[in-house]
């Protein structure tokens, strides 16, 4: 199906009022991305001036060719913002031509000494600045296989072989000149689509960028995909309904775009879409495209055909091989060269899937009326043996040739926002997220409350008689168990916010580091308002020891617990991503700690091997517990037991000593000192566990490819 143009003739005209930018000149063809000059969006945003590869001047010469008619009012900074700032389309950041030979993908077989299992077998391809090239195939193809071996996303126990160049050489992609919008829409919840948006630029953009553009960039990006009736809905999730999923998919989209990245990978863009919203993203994505001289791969499952005609090039797989490779508007007269052609009227997209599905031949032999026809696997089998013909893959061979010859200036990272920028955005959207999820820490100070309440009215007013002593270790042994172990229930919260963390890693929005110290800092106001409200009514109600000193160390005490029990959770929600295994295993981690922590069995009679050494001295319970105990009977008198020994007190020294065999070596401070370095011990190897998992599986990924070659 020839076209002319990346957009059909019918695609929306530019408005007549307000453009976002005007340009001057002739008609330049789309493809080419040529074009006159004049007003540029520079004018309005300088730092993105870069950015004007010769855009295309509408037919009325005010608007690029096919412009939509979304309109930005002007940043009123204009006059006074700082230098551009050389991004795209400059001669250091040139665009991209990518070229794989001979790729293959296997995966491991799950039984021991199985053969492994192949999922691309020999694929070639190529793909170059200003085009769209779309993955298509049916459902287990290796559509998204491909994209991610292209990508260099290939996850453990995957081998790859095979040729990947960019401009001619062996590249590893950086931040800015790379974009990956995932299958699935991985965002937070809690977040309107203008905060998402906003806090993605902040992240993303220069930091030398004012705020101010960096918002005005946002809201067109918002607006070109579509989502400016939406920009003040929240995405929505398990607790609250919000934007639909096609709305996610756009915002996804959005925030990989802010950066106009030189080479753009997307997985199933136009799910979850109808058939306007995926011609309307996708007409977005070719413009810009021939506009800036992006380079798009796309894996797309079955577009539409008005979504087809935007597609410049098509790759086309069966279970793992190549079934076609080249124009996409030389694939219909390959298919009728071969013998099936696409009957009149029907979408050319699904006769090429229909084509090549072999999910369902028996189904077809056995339900058709005709006589017997060529299954799928046979058509399989007739179109890769085709497009093997000179006509098809010496094309292919050759143009790969061309590519690798252009060369070109290695990638450089982009410019992005500095370490304290980042810091301070991530603190402030995960404060945000955390104050608006009612399950992170709301739900859990009802519940704090609840038990505050119950223990406060079951120990009320405690008093200071011999049986009191045990009331008193009773009160400190469930606060410190049940107060603590309810801090699992912030887990679900955990594993999604882990899960935005590792997409924005992955592309490349900031580090390990500025996580986990943000979710630190954020974490910290809310521990301590559940830490203090409850442990309070706990503490005045029991009658515990009265002193501002002591009601201080409590809270302290069971603030430095909760923070524990949190970084632990932490950690299992980055080993163990599911919510049901990670909440038991959590609760299997306390339950084991708590045997151990010198209150449901007295220290001196532990067994020795394993439970006192090394469990009862790594369990924070241990140190939390006996910091209690020191707050409580310290410079306290009761009186004995009667019915042993009459008219005699009894100190509280003697009671840690002898009754609680409490280590007596240090003071109380010290237990709080030993808490809070554990705190900082799991936190940091929370951040080595992340940074192993990113620095250690593609090292493996390597050895194994270079053991199969």
């Amino acid at each position: 199906m020839a076209v002319s143009s990346p957009l059909p003739r019918w695609a929306p005209t530019p408005s007549p009022s307000r453009p976002l930018w005007r340009w001057g000149g002739g008609t330049p063809d789309a493809r080419t991305g040529s074009g006159g000059e004049g007003w540029s969006l520079g004018r309005i945003f300088p730092w993105a001036s870069a950015w004007q590869r010769r855009a295309p001047a509408g037919v009325d010469g005010r608007g690029p060719a096919g412009f939509d008619g979304v309109e930005v009012a002007p940043s009123t900074r204009a006059a006074v913002a700082p230098a551009p700032v050389r991004w795209a389309g400059t001669d250091e950041d040139p665009g991209v031509f990518l070229t794989w030979e001979d790729v293959c993908v296997s995966v491991a077989a799950g039984a021991y000494g199985a053969q492994p299992v192949s999922i691309l077998s020999g694929i070639t391809g190529h793909a170059g600045p200003g085009e769209v090239l779309a993955i298509m195939g049916p459902s287990g193809c290796g559509k998204t296989t491909l994209l991610d071996t292209l990508a260099g996303r290939l996850g453990p126990g995957i081998t790859q072989t095979g040729a990947i160049l960019i401009n001619g050489r062996r590249e590893k992609l950086a931040f800015g000149t790379s974009a990956y919008v995932t299958q699935d829409n991985v965002l937070m919840s809690t977040m309107s689509v203008r905060e998402t948006v906003y806090y993605s630029a902040q992240l993303q953009l220069p930091g030398s960028m004012p705020a101010v553009e960096k918002r005005a960039h946002a809201d067109a990006v918002i607006r070109e995909m579509g989502l400016g009736d939406a920009m003040d809905t929240r995405i929505g999730g398990r607790m609250t309904k919000g934007i639909s999923g096609g709305q996610r998919k756009r915002v996804t989209i959005c925030i990989e775009m802010l950066t106009r990245p030189r080479l753009l990978f997307l997985d199933e863009p136009t799910s979850g879409l109808d058939s306007a919203a995926s011609y309307h993203v996708m007409s977005h994505i070719a413009r810009v495209a021939a506009r800036e001289g992006m380079t798009v791969v796309a894996a797309v499952h079955q577009p539409s055909g008005d979504v087809f005609d935007l597609f410049h090039r098509l790759c086309l797989l069966a279970y793992g091989r190549t079934v076609f490779f080249g124009p996409a508007s030389d694939a219909n007269q390959f298919f009728t060269e071969s013998g099936f052609p696409c009957p009149h009227l029907r979408n050319p997209s699904d006769h090429f899937l229909r084509t090549i599905n072999k999910d369902f031949d028996e189904v077809e032999i056995v339900e058709s009326s005709k006589a017997r026809r060529k299954t799928a696997a046979e058509a399989i089998e007739i179109l890769t043996d085709a497009y093997q013909s000179p006509a098809y893959s010496e094309k292919t061979m050759d143009r790969i040739a061309e590519m690798k010859g252009i060369g070109g200036a290695p990638f450089r990272k982009r410019e992005q926002a500095g370490f304290s920028t980042k810091l301070f955005v991530l603190t402030r959207r995960s404060f945000v997220n955390m104050h608006r999820d009612i399950g992170y820490y709301w739900m859990r100070l009802g519940v704090y409350l609840g038990i505050g309440i119950c223990l406060g009215t079951i120990f009320y007013q405690l008093g200071h008689s011999y049986s009191s002593i045990q009331s008193r270790c009773e009160v400190i042994m469930y606060t410190t168990a049940l107060l603590t172990f309810m801090a699992i229930g912030g887990f679900p919260s955990f594993v999604e916010d882990v899960k935005v963390f590792r997409r924005e890693r992955l592309s490349g929005h900031y580090g390990v580091a500025e996580f986990v110290i943000s979710n630190t800092l954020s974490a910290t106001p809310y521990l301590a308002v559940i830490a203090v409200i409850p442990g309070a009514m706990l503490y005045y109600l029991t009658g515990l020891t009265k002193g501002p000193d002591r009601f201080a160390y409590f809270v302290v005490n069971l603030c430095m617990c909760t923070m524990l029990v949190e970084s632990m959770m932490m950690i299992i929600a980055v080993i163990v991503p599911d919510f049901l295994m990670g909440i038991i295993v959590g609760a299997g981690v306390q339950g084991v700690m708590m045997l151990n922590g010198g209150f449901f069995r007295l220290p001196n009679e532990l067994p020795k091997p394993v439970w006192k050494y090394p469990c009862y001295y790594i369990s924070f319970h241990k140190y939390a517990v006996q910091g209690f105990y020191k707050n409580e009977f310290i410079g306290q008198t009761f009186p004995s037991d009667q019915l042993v020994e009459k008219n005699v007190t009894i100190s509280g020294l003697r009671v840690l000593q002898e009754k609680l065999q409490v280590e007596m070596g240090y003071s109380k401070w010290v237990n709080i000192a030993i808490l809070c370095g554990m705190v900082v011990v799991y936190r940091v190897l929370f951040f080595a566990i992340v940074k192993i998992a990113e620095e250690v599986r593609p090292k493996l990924r390597g050895m194994r490819c270079k053991l199969c070659k």
